[in-house]
């Protein structure tokens, strides 16, 4: 399939908050012969970027994962909404890229991608009659979505026949948990939602799927994940007993924590028919610099070997701010805020730090730390002996790199020398 970026004859202008006037009217391809450096003081700060080499490098640790599992992956594409990256992934091998939303699916649509994994259900008429469209007016697309109850099961029947759709709209049942979000809480439920798919004319069940990722950071979050995987697996038995899917089984879970354990669980057992696994990981491209990091440490323990390969998953993400006061001893204030990067799950962290004119970034010193947040501003707790002064640029790593993309309209490519070679466009 052919990933591109609807914009990409678009010139970089005023719209893309980090280029100065210098770049404006600049084409895309050209950012590379500019040779700006992210150290030159040249761009408008703050400004987020992405090392294309650490980009490589993690795709190329996904791509020896699930060559050594034997599973397909679909990443989540929410997480950087980004064509560019999504055509990294798909030439990695991905399966599909997975939405979340309706709008989601269109907006892939527009890049090209021809199989959407949709996460979560259709509900609304208006989203309904537009993907049985799409689907009618494109052979070529494979889409998938989810059920957790025979009232969406009903509603997209009755679409479904009423738009004459020919080919079945492929569903999977979601599974949950108690007091987690969407999904039939018991194989009781499953097996109901299950049977309205199968005895629908216009749909299609091809598979059970469940979101790990809710138990995530939890400290009995493994065995819970693993419960919740146990359940998955059973309903599935039980429709493929009962002759209920029709002709696949596809099970899949999704998220950045476990995607070990859904790859290692979701392959167990007999069936009559042999599983498709698929895995959702949609964080791993990008990486982080502390939740996610955590995470892969945890992975590291339950698969040595494979996280291993390769040096394991390093950050891509950055976002770099000057220093603007140094108001009082022992805080400073940077030039970045609630705006420009994620703090959903944890404050930003001061990982580096360059000075005007350097080639490459200092390391940040012990005692450096960011304590809140206003819209542009962070305030940062600094030792006595800080080498900060105001002017100097800080280059923060985040938790959860989601709420941190869809912050910029584009993110600047940066080399081993860090230099911008590029924009990657993002589509929130």
């Amino acid at each position: 399939m052919n990933i591109c970026d609807p914009f990409a004859g678009t010139d970089a202008d005023w719209t893309l908050k980090s280029i100065p006037p210098a770049l404006e009217g600049v084409g895309l391809e050209d950012f590379a012969g500019k040779k700006v450096g992210l150290f030159d003081d040249a761009l408008f700060y703050p400004a987020a970027i992405l090392r294309e080499s650490v980009l490589r490098t993690n795709s190329a640790w996904m791509r020896n994962f699930i060559a050594r599992t034997g599973v397909r992956i679909a990443p989540h594409g929410k997480t950087t909404m980004t064509p560019d990256l999504f055509r990294l992934q798909m030439a990695d091998g991905a399966w599909a890229i997975t939405a979340a939303t309706a709008a989601h699916v269109r907006a892939y649509r527009r890049f090209g991608v021809d199989r959407i994994f949709m996460a979560n259900q259709l509900v609304g008429d208006s989203a309904i009659d537009w993907l049985l469209a799409e689907l009618d007016g494109d052979p070529n697309f494979d889409f998938y979505s989810l059920a957790d109850s025979v009232e969406v099961v009903s509603k997209l029947q009755e679409r479904a026949a009423r738009a004459g759709l020919d080919r079945p709209l492929q569903l999977l049942v979601e599974v949950g948990a108690m007091g987690g979000r969407t999904g039939v809480r018991n194989i009781e439920q499953g097996v109901k939602v299950a049977e309205a798919i199968a005895a629908a004319s216009h749909l299609s069940l091809v598979g059970v799927e469940c979101f790990e990722g809710i138990f995530q950071g939890r400290p009995d979050g493994t065995a819970l994940v693993e419960s919740l995987l146990e359940e998955v697996i059973d309903l599935a038995r039980t429709c493929d007993v009962a002759g209920l899917f029709d002709g696949r089984i596809i099970l899949t879970a999704g998220g950045s924590s476990y995607f070990d354990r859904a790859a290692r669980m979701l392959a167990q057992g007999q069936w009559t028919t042999e599983p498709e696994i698929v895995i959702r990981s949609g964080c791993y491209l990008t990486h982080d610099s502390d939740f996610y990091q955590r995470m892969f440490d945890e992975l590291a323990r339950r698969e040595p070997e494979l996280a291993a390969v390769g040096g394991g998953l390093r950050p891509a993400l950055q976002v770099w701010a000057h220093v603007q006061s140094h108001p009082e001893p022992g805080r400073i204030i940077c030039g970045l805020g609630r705006r420009d990067i994620g703090n959903d799950l944890a404050p930003p962290k001061p990982i580096a730090w360059a000075r005007k004119g350097d080639a490459a970034p200092r390391p940040m010193p012990p005692g450096h730390a960011v304590t809140a947040l206003n819209d542009q501003h962070a305030y940062v707790d600094v030792p006595a002996d800080t080498p900060l002064r105001v002017g100097d640029l800080v280059g923060f790593g985040m938790s959860h790199p989601c709420t941190t993309f869809d912050k910029w309209r584009a993110l600047l490519l940066v080399d081993d020398a860090w230099k911008v070679t590029g924009l990657a466009r993002t589509y929130f």
